[in-house]
């Protein structure tokens, strides 16, 4: 795996997670406005006796506990990731690195908080890639 990938890595399972609280609150939403049967309809009974919400919040604590699980993998990966950036040498690598994967920075805003243009912010950001050596 190489630098890159591996730093990705936090800004990928965070984007994966918001998608699952997306759904979630989607789910949410669906089991609140679930109807019941208004008196002219017939209702068909079958062996599944639990009603539509119930299967929905079931779906809803599944997602739950996905969702935990990725934030404490999330969590985890972030303070590996942030032990190897601490033991590289050069300062300006390690800001560079903590912007870019932690705060998601653009390369104009690195540039501008680094006081660098953002073509000097990549040629950094390249030189850090390198240096960086990915946990094992």
């Amino acid at each position: 795996m190489t630098a890159k990938e591996y730093l990705r890595q936090a800004r990928d399972l965070d984007a994966l997670i918001n998608a699952h609280l997306k759904e979630k609150a989607d789910l949410q939403q669906m089991a609140y406005s679930i109807s019941s049967p208004s008196l002219g309809e017939r209702v068909q009974t079958s062996r599944d006796a639990d009603a539509p919400y119930v299967r929905t919040l079931e779906k809803i604590m599944r997602l739950e506990d996905r969702i935990t699980g990725e934030i404490d993998r999330l969590v985890d990966l972030k303070a590996e990731m942030l032990t190897a950036i601490e033991d590289m040498a050069n300062p300006q690598e390690r800001l560079l690195l903590k912007y870019r994967y932690f705060e998601g920075y653009t390369w104009e805003e690195i540039g501008m908080a680094m006081n660098v243009c953002d073509r000097t912010a990549r040629r950094i950001h390249g030189s850090a890639l390198q240096n960086f050596v990915v946990p094992t």
